[in-house]
């Protein structure tokens, strides 16, 4: 529906490259300014969608440096089909170059940690799948770079916390957050010999992102967006508490949820197993009534609570 009110409107839509879902956030705004045109270009993390933007936390950088408003140009091209993917002056695209690029820079960590050189990689993304980038961080945390990674969801990469985990994964740290808003950035940062790169990126590191969709990674070079506090977020994120929103209020204990009373060692009931859960909630049975008491003379067990015999 709405993509008619656009062509109604006069404005040109262009679905993509065919079998390839385009799924990078960019937008490239050219003006002329003083008889020159000038591009800026914004390019993000998160879809742009009134609805979503309203739940998810992402990034975007906004620049108008010449190389990135080119490469903008030379993308829009390929999309359109007036040219095809290739390799950008500051862009890296997917399916093309994003996956080579990234395993590039995860074996150049891995050498210098060889050559006894510090040596670290930081991540938050999505999901985690491809196997080829966990065999690379296998091999990365092997030769001794430690490696931080913040995965929301779905994570293949086993650590040695895990049964069974790998013994390879030692240097491997893995959190996931799950806060108020759903957590929905992609932040790649890379030692890089202490110049570190950052980069941000629409795809996460699953096969379907490098290799079957039209994706962009963003190196973020100027000092001011080095994203210092996005980097610090990575390394320590269980250090970062949202106040709880005013909406949600303790919750009241029901009248009736009473601990039940003591019982002597005889009159005990043999204790109901239980399955175990990360949050128990307790059997409706318990929130409405105590447990009923066997009687240690042999009748049968009263409405209420038998009364413990005095010592």
């Amino acid at each position: 529906m709405r993509a008619d009110e656009l062509q109604r409107a006069g404005v040109q839509i262009v679905y993509g490259v065919s079998g390839l879902k385009t799924h990078a956030k960019i937008c490239l705004v050219i003006r002329n300014e003083d008889g020159q045109l000038k591009r800026y270009c914004h390019l993000g993390t998160g879809n742009y969608n009134e609805s979503t933007a309203r739940l998810y936390t992402d990034i975007s950088y906004l620049t108008s440096r010449p190389a990135y408003g080119a490469d903008a140009s030379l993308f829009f091209n390929a999309v359109t089909g007036r040219s095809k993917l290739t390799r950008f002056s500051k862009l890296v695209p997917a399916p093309t170059h994003m996956k080579p690029r990234l395993l590039e820079l995860i074996a150049a960590e891995a050498k210098r940690a060889k050559n006894g050189e510090p040596a670290s990689i930081t991540a938050k993304i999505n999901s985690l799948q491809d196997q080829q980038i966990i065999e690379a961080l296998y091999q990365a945390s092997k030769a001794g770079v430690k490696i931080n990674l913040n995965i929301r969801g779905i994570c293949c990469l086993k650590t040695t916390t895990l049964h069974k985990g790998r013994k390879e994964a030692k240097n491997i740290r893995v959190v996931s957050v799950i806060d108020r808003y759903l957590e929905h950035a992609r932040i790649f940062s890379f030692h890089h010999g202490g110049s570190p790169l950052v980069f941000i990126a629409s795809a996460d590191w699953m096969t379907r992102n490098l290799d079957k969709r039209v994706e962009l990674m963003i190196p973020v070079e100027d000092k001011p967006s080095r994203l210092q506090r996005q980097r610090q977020r990575l390394r320590h994120p269980q250090r970062r508490h949202l106040p709880p929103h005013p909406a949600q209020k303790r919750p009241k204990t029901l009248p009736h949820a009473r601990t039940p009373p003591k019982t002597s060692p005889k009159s005990r009931q043999s204790p109901r197993p239980r399955t175990h859960h990360h949050l128990r909630t307790p059997h409706p049975k318990q929130l409405t009534a105590p447990p009923q008491q066997t009687n240690p003379h042999g009748h049968q067990p009263h409405a209420t609570p038998a009364i413990p015999p005095k010592k």
